[in-house]
């Protein structure tokens, strides 16, 4: 990259392997980092981006305390970004001098830390990049769970256990569920622990386990063949269907056209290449979210409410 960042720029960390991904949505301009992507003007909606440096700056310093000094007077919380760097421990001495981010792991439910959590790194040995305001409250944007290792039937759980910490949103006890391609039932696990209704939908059965659950209902049939409104009014709609992303695209318009659900949570999954027009026509939905969560692989959530 150039030997200073632009005055005025947002920086835009990608998901581990997805650098490239986040480079052509940001388009012509883009500077890296590792996988920190400094772009001109200020943040912008993006998809492949976990976590975004809201308000980066340029901070000289001569020394470890001096930058320690800075760093506290600027934010309350810092995390070091450092992949890129040859050589870490200048860095790494600064970050041991300053608070840093919570480590312990999330139970769920729990809401996300509330104090502010900024990132930085070093351009140089003299030369700070630091933003204190980012777009996650956790570190790179990776949350860190305590996991349930009994009751789901696999981690696919962990997706929307981010998501709805993320969004501070989820269903309530009663609201009506539907999850589509449902098999072996990691998200209706988490929708029954919130005590909601679940009709779970699938060519293949739920796990033994999960099918028992209070409130859930499974219906054997493919999540396309659902017609919006079979199943009655529907609180949130839930697809982490494999499938390509514009038989889901189909899918996620004819319920909103039908306006069959107040809510839409779906896992946008890509095969081969990474379709950026089909990233955009999710983005163009009114009312809509896509990003990458970090329980994500190469594929993204999008999420769709009715309510503002």
């Amino acid at each position: 990259m150039d030997e200073k960042p632009p005055d005025i720029c947002t920086a835009y960390l990608a998901p581990d392997g997805f650098l490239p991904e986040l480079v052509q949505e940001l388009g012509c301009g883009v500077h890296t980092l590792g996988r920190l992507a400094l772009c001109p003007g200020p943040p912008r909606p993006v998809a492949w981006a976990q976590n975004v440096w809201l308000n980066p700056r340029c901070i000289p310093f001569s020394s470890i305390s001096e930058a320690v000094r800075l760093l506290k007077a600027l934010g309350p919380r810092w995390t070091l970004y450092d992949e890129h760097l040859k050589r870490r421990g200048r860095a790494r001495l600064i970050q041991e001098r300053v608070p840093g981010p919570a480590l312990k792991p999330l139970v769920f439910g729990a809401p996300p830390p509330n104090a502010a959590l900024g990132s930085w790194t070093l351009l140089d040995e003299t030369t700070l990049l630091a933003s204190p305001a980012c777009s996650s409250p956790f570190a790179h944007g990776r949350p860190v769970f305590s996991e349930d290792k009994t009751g789901p039937p696999n981690r696919a759980y962990l997706k929307l256990w981010e998501l709805f910490t993320v969004l501070q949103a989820r269903p309530g006890p009663g609201q009506v569920c539907l999850d589509l391609g449902a098999s072996p039932g990691g998200w209706t696990w988490v929708l029954a622990r919130l005590g909601a209704r679940v009709i779970s939908v699938d060519k293949a059965p739920l796990a033994p386990g999960v099918a028992r659950l209070p409130g859930v209902e499974q219906r054997l049939g493919s999540a396309f063949g659902l017609r919006p409104g079979e199943a009655g009014p529907v609180d949130w709609l839930f697809c982490d269907v494999i499938c390509y992303p514009e038989r889901l695209l189909a899918l996620a318009r004819r319920w909103l056209d039908a306006g069959a659900a107040a809510n839409m949570v779906c896992t946008v999954k890509f095969q081969g290449r990474t379709d950026l027009e089909i990233v955009r026509a999710f983005q163009a939905i009114a009312g809509s979210r896509l990003l990458h969560l970090h329980h994500n692989k190469h594929e993204l959530t999008w999420f769709w409410s009715a309510s503002p």
